[in-house]
């Protein structure tokens, strides 16, 4: 242990006879390892977005910055979706993400600080007799009288401390990366909470779809059994034969059958709420007169440059993109020499009865040492290949983060009015439908209308109402994916 501390004295003096020695030796290491190091691979992103979506031009009103609250009216879908922000296992999973990540900044932030521990040892040492140590042991006396004890205790209590001075700020670089990563995290919550306030939204509107589906169902069984029981009667009066009291009969049966896949259908969807509110399965409160009622009339898109700040998606891409940038530099400052300072004081004593005998028994130390890498360098380089490799992934992954929003919300807005004209349509063609099922109740109880031609304008009437409430169920999913495609949710 006596070996492993310099004297103060003793390496003011070493340096005072050597320090031109060091400087000059330092410099060539610096000049070799600086002139080698490869050349940076760096790929610039490409951030231009178009002037507007489509042939239109937009302003700087947009939808995505309203609340979700003030968005989604419908108080019972506000209650589902504050559940779900508090319960839903995979967000509180990335929340833990996230708290991992303020880990890493501590950590990252502890490696430029000096370290410094406490150490305590005991030990004990025989050398032989016939060695250099063990002659001069031999020979050497404590105190006037006194020879040296054989075998050797050795005891020591000391401080001791280490720092690397971040003069390539290698170690700064690495804090920042990990901040900017923290900061990824956290936007990567914020796209997590926008696609869970987003499938909750549809899945709702799905539910409430599936109610007046089963509502529609019931009504036309009642208006089925009734033209059998018509049927039945022209039976009687000998109208119509025993082949059309049976079809009716089966369209009442296929009918009744159908209303208990929707009910399949229903508990199937409350279920996957449920989970996603992160409970076990029970009865969703919903109004089904609230179905396409509660939902904003107009959207604003606002500019596509928007998108780079609403998105978490974009956001977090683009700080990937920062860290894998100060990743490079890390891995840079590796093939420089790295400047480090170590220190210790304490007692040492051969006997815990001089351990704390000032001075003599107090030993202290100081050093630097400059660390170059000279030879077979292949890891760093490694390294370095692989952060620039990965700087421009994270480029590529940015540019393509933009693209895919543009699309979607292009895509969306297209669909929105689509979806406008064809519900338009398929409105007028359920009202004519209707109206037809009346007429031709009456042509067939005057004789002047088959039963094939009621029993088809009822089928006819029947898909038409299911295949509108289908239309009003996209129209209401594409307005919930219009505000998440824009960045809204989140906020």
């Amino acid at each position: 242990m006596k070996k492993n501390f310099l004297s103060l004295k003793k390496l003011s003096t070493m340096f005072k006879g050597k320090r031109y020695k060091y400087i000059i030796g330092g410099c060539i290491a610096l000049g070799f390892t600086a002139c080698s190091v490869p050349k940076t691979v760096e790929k610039k992103e490409n951030t231009n977005t178009p002037a507007g979506y489509g042939n239109t031009t937009g302003d700087s009103t947009n939808t995505a910055k309203i609340r979700w609250r003030e968005y989604f009216t419908d108080p019972m879908l506000r209650d589902l979706i504050d559940t779900a922000l508090q319960h839903n296992q995979e967000l509180n999973i990335t929340l833990q993400e996230i708290s991992i990540s303020q880990n890493e900044i501590r950590a990252r932030k502890g490696e430029y600080l000096p370290f410094v521990g406490i150490k305590g040892a005991a030990d004990v040492e025989k050398v032989g007799r016939y060695t250099s140590q063990g002659a001069g042991d031999a020979t050497t006396e404590i105190k006037p009288g006194k020879e040296m004890p054989d075998p050797l205790p050795n005891y020591l209590v000391a401080a001791y401390a280490t720092w690397e001075i971040d003069i390539w700020h290698k170690l700064h670089n690495a804090t920042k990366a990990a901040v900017t990563r923290y900061l990824a995290t956290v936007e990567g919550r914020n796209f997590m909470v926008t696609s869970l306030i987003a499938e909750i939204a549809n899945s709702y509107y799905e539910l409430l779809a599936l109610d007046n589906q089963l509502r529609i169902v019931k009504q036309n069984i009642d208006i089925q059994t009734n033209a059998l029981e018509i049927v039945k009667i022209q039976k009687e009066a000998t109208r119509v034969t025993e082949l059309a009291v049976r079809k009716f009969e089966a369209e009442v049966l296929k009918t009744k059958s159908l209303q208990y896949d929707i009910q399949q259908q229903i508990t199937e969807t409350e279920n996957r709420i449920n989970f996603l509110l992160g409970r076990y399965p029970q009865p969703i409160a919903r109004n089904a007169d609230s179905f396409g009622t509660s939902m904003p009339a107009a959207i604003k898109p606002g500019m596509p440059s928007q998108l780079l700040t609403n998105r978490p998606d974009i956001k977090r891409a683009e700080l990937e993109l920062t860290a894998a940038r100060l990743d490079i530099k890390v891995a840079k400052a590796r093939f420089y020499p790295s400047l480090g300072i170590s220190a210790a004081f304490g007692y040492e004593a051969f006997n815990p009865g001089y351990l704390f005998k000032t001075p003599s028994s107090l030993l202290y130390s100081i050093g630097g040492d400059l660390i170059a890498p000279l030879v077979n360098r292949n890891a760093i380089k490694a390294e370095y290949a692989s952060a620039s490799a990965k700087q421009v992934q994270a480029a590529y992954n940015y540019e393509r983060s933009i693209l895919n929003a543009y699309v979607e919300v292009a895509n969306i807005l297209s669909k929105i009015q689509n979806l406008q004209q064809s519900y338009t349509l398929k409105s007028a063609q359920v009202a004519a439908l209707s109206q037809s099922i009346n007429i031709s109740n009456d042509l067939f109880k005057s004789a002047r209308a088959d039963y094939m031609e009621v029993l088809l304008t009822q089928r006819d009437a029947l898909e038409s109402k299911f295949e509108l409430i289908e239309t009003q169920k996209a129209q209401m999913n594409a307005l919930v994916d219009i505000y998440q495609a824009l960045g809204g949710g989140w906020n």
